[in-house]
């Protein structure tokens, strides 16, 4: 069972694998810092092209290594406040090494030191050291994490067809996400002649007011009219029944 076990063997034993990973973030490193008038230059700097598995196995490598010169990064601008930039012959520069903020400077400094020297054991190149803690530590202060990216390419490696990636530090070649736009709004235009003022409305409403007022007094003016009408027609109506009824029983 392949228990406590993590990563790929890469058909490689551990010190083989060790050295590769080592090579790799060492060629990545440099590639940061491009000599413009070096002929053997990398085309893109901070990238290399490789295969997927070996990239996805060197991006943990690289990024702890960030995260090492991050955190010497912190120490060496607190010791910044105790040093001198005197000549290392001048006599200033032996007085400060004999005064208290010598020894101040030596306990703040003393961390990122040996955070230093974990980092050249690991990578065992000086240049790519200076680069790692003096530009990529900066680069990416601001930054938690996912220093690196990986990119899969549809060519793959000549000879045995492998599926090939490129890994690069990111920054550089960000793509900006486009933003949406907010739909228009649009504002119903008003005329002139539709507009109604507050006053205009206060009269309309008192005009209606008013009417409906005067139209319920004429129906309560005419509603005794017309109970004596119906009440002359019952009568006529009654006298006409009588007088048919009387000729009726004198034909019989």
């Amino acid at each position: 069972m392949r228990h406590r076990v993590r990563g790929r063997k890469l058909g490689r034993n551990a010190s083989h694998r060790k050295a590769m990973f080592r090579n790799m973030a060492v060629s990545l490193i440099k590639t940061v810092r491009v000599d413009e008038e070096d002929p053997d230059r990398p085309r893109v700097a901070g990238r290399i092209v490789t295969t997927v598995p070996k990239a996805k196995e060197l991006r943990p490598f690289i990024e702890k290594l960030i995260t090492l010169a991050k955190k010497a990064a912190v120490h060496e601008s607190a010791a910044a406040e105790y040093a001198t930039d005197a000549d290392r012959n001048s006599e200033e520069y032996q007085q400060w090494r004999k005064s208290d903020r010598w020894q101040q400077w030596s306990q703040k400094i003393s961390p990122a030191v040996a955070l230093r020297r974990r980092a050249f054991s690991m990578l065992r190149d000086r240049d790519a050291v200076s680069i790692l803690f003096d530009e990529l530590a900066e680069r990416f202060a601001d930054r938690e994490g996912g220093y690196t990216r990986i990119v899969r390419l549809a060519e793959v490696r000549l000879g045995d067809a492998g599926a090939q990636a490129l890994i690069e530090f990111v920054g550089e070649r960000d793509r900006e996400k486009a933003k949406r736009r907010a739909a228009p709004v649009v504002e119903e235009e008003t005329s002139g002649e539709s507009a109604v003022s507050d006053d205009d409305a206060e009269e309309m409403m008192a005009s209606d007011l008013s009417g409906d007022e005067s139209a319920e007094s004429s129906e309560s003016d005419d509603a005794p009219a017309a109970e004596e009408d119906s009440a002359d027609a019952a009568e006529d109506g009654g006298e006409d029944t009588a007088a048919d009824t009387e000729e009726e029983e004198a034909k019989e």
